[in-house]
Formats: structure tokens, sequence, C-alpha cells
């Protein structure tokens, strides 16, 4: 089918003197002049998340709940590209630290665009045996330390009319994890909590989303044994394990102008674990 008889089927009319339709404008991928916080941000996932971020151009908050070389390394690094870099200390669980966070980042750069919700922690152990503070612990942090952020960024959002919020969940919602019931809790809630505010701030210009990944190559994954990790990788129907960067390019992509019509979705990045 010509371009001519596509274009009128679709009632496209190209511009003046150009043979082909401009999709995107050469700055639809960039983050620059964008302010993001990564949460749990000090390595890992939320390491690449923030690293990338920062190489699309934002300016980027690097949240850690411990002092570490690790948050300071990372912040020099996102100088070295030509942003703007800021370690920021506090326990994501805490709602009153959550607010003096958003209030101090506000007050320097005026703005807030990006938040991923990363942090994360384990207690493992079954259930039958789980007491209080195991449940509590992750609970805090997975769950109510994503409300507290989430909570202090959107007022900041809803004004400015533009907002990317994305939430980091885990398989462990789709496949049974022994032991794991605190966080398959905390994370499956995540998905409800996500799909609930993107529809209400939908109209407000602000995307919300999660990201799951599968098994990614961090230093969890680095604690198994050949045998575990031979057996975890015959489940996969790509045959290997993620790499961090690759869950960091579906958030670039979330998180630009590009996906602005993409709001309250859950992303497997599995290798086709879900497939299965």
């Amino acid at each position: 089918m010509g371009t001519v008889t596509l274009n009128r089927i679709l009632h496209v009319r190209p511009p003046e003197h150009s043979t082909a339709p401009v999709l995107f404008s050469d700055d639809s991928f960039s983050l620059r002049g964008r302010v993001a916080l990564v949460s749990g941000a000090a390595h890992g996932i939320g390491r690449c998340i923030a690293l990338s971020l920062a190489q699309h151009g934002a300016d980027v908050m690097v949240n850690y709940a411990h002092p570490s070389l690790e948050s300071e390394t990372i912040c020099d690094t996102i100088r070295s590209f030509g942003a703007k870099a800021r370690p920021v200390l506090g326990d994501v669980g805490n709602p009153a630290v959550c607010s003096l966070m958003i209030e101090e980042i506000m007050e320097e750069f005026g703005q807030i665009d990006i938040l991923i919700n990363n942090a994360g922690i384990r207690r493992d152990a079954p259930f039958h045996r789980m007491n209080h503070r195991q449940w509590d612990d992750v609970l805090a942090t997975n769950l109510n330390g994503a409300f507290n952020l989430t909570r202090a960024v959107i007022n900041p959002m809803r004004q400015r009319e533009h907002g990317r919020i994305v939430f980091i969940t885990e398989q462990v919602t789709r496949f049974a994890g022994p032991g794991q019931a605190n966080l398959a809790a905390s994370k499956a809630a995540l998905v409800g909590f996500a799909r609930s505010i993107a529809e209400e701030n939908a109209a407000c210009g602000i995307t919300v989303n999660c990201v799951c990944p599968g098994f990614i190559e961090t230093r969890r994954m680095h604690r198994l044994s050949p045998t575990e990790r031979e057996k975890i990788t015959a489940r996969i129907p790509s045959g290997r394990f993620g790499r961090p960067e690759e869950v960091a390019h579906l958030i670039e992509f979330l998180v630009s102008d590009r996906a602005g019509y993409i709001t309250g979705q859950e992303y497997n990045i599995d290798g086709g674990l879900n497939i299965t």
C-alpha cells in the first residue's frame, strides 16, 4: 500500500516538504531539566537506575538507608556525566524523614519530576516461624516506604501537572517464594497501590507504573551456588539472568516523554519467565 493511500485512510497529512511524518522530536527521550529521586540507590538495580537517569540528563537524588562508600561513589559518577547529584540519607519507612527529604529537595531544586520506589528489604522465614518484627520490618520499608515517598511528592507533581512514578515489584507475587510471605504481601500491595493512584492522577499529567524484575545479576544472586544458578537458568526461556542495566533501560522509557500515555501498568522484565 502506497504512502499516499495509507495517509488518506488514516487521515494523516504529512508536513510540507517532508517524505515521512516525524514520530519523535530529538529530545523526546532526554531527561534534561528533570529532577529524580531513587530510593535504595546505593547498589544493585537502584544504583543502575540512578546512573541511567543521569546519563539521560536528569539530576538525581540518591537515597540510601545506611552510610556507605558506595553512595558517595555513585554521586561522583553522576556528576561526571554533567548532572547534579545529592546523597539523601534516610529510612523511607519513617514518614517524617521522607517529608523532610522531599522538602529539602524542593527547596534546593524547586521541583521533583521522577520518583523511583526501589528501596526494599527481606526478612525471610517460614510463615509458621515468622515473628511480628520480620513482618513489620518488611512492610515498613517495602510498602509504607513507597507510601511515604509517594505521598510526599504527589502534591508538588499535581501542582506542576507532570510526574513519573515507578514502583519496583517482585516475581514472588506470581511464583511461590517459600519463607517470603512478608515480601510477597508487600510487593503485591504495591501493584494495587500503583493502579489506584494512577487512575486518580492521570488527568494531572502523572503516570504511575510498576516494573517487575526477574532474576537479575545483583549481589543477592551472586550468593547462589552454581547448582542453584543452573536450576534457575533452566526455567528462564532466555537462558540467562538479566542485567541491572536492562531494568534501567525500561525505566528510562517509562519516565520519558515518550511514555506519557502509559499508566497503571506492570511490566515484567524476566527473560520470559512468566511465559512458562
